[in-house]
């Protein structure tokens, strides 16, 4: 199933939990960060089952996130990655450096 499909089922999930359609933006960030620190467990005890699984939520609340400013996850990821697919610049310890313009 593709990405697309599986944020309309996140779509109709939050509509029958009645997170949609008016989600709060603030709480959609703190459940973000939540899921965040979860997957952050998970990589510092190597468990491959939980880091699938906070990325997974990580994703619910996004798109919770993306319905919020009126839009979706694959404009969200199409205007990140028109900015990104010409940048410049090198990996530094494990991260990857912009160049500076």
């Amino acid at each position: 199933m593709s990405l697309d499909n599986f944020e309309q089922l996140i779509v109709q999930w939050g509509e029958e939990k009645g997170i949609l359609p008016d989600p709060d933006p603030v709480a959609q960030y703190e459940k973000t960060v939540e899921e965040v620190e979860e997957l952050k467990d998970a990589i510092i005890f190597s468990d491959e089952h939980e880091a699938k699984d906070a990325i997974g939520d990580i994703f619910v609340t996004l798109v919770m996130q993306s319905r919020a400013w009126n839009t979706s996850m694959s404009e969200c990821v199409e205007q990140a990655y028109n900015q990104i697919k010409n940048r410049t610049g090198r990996m530094i310890n494990g991260k990857f450096v912009k160049e500076s313009k």
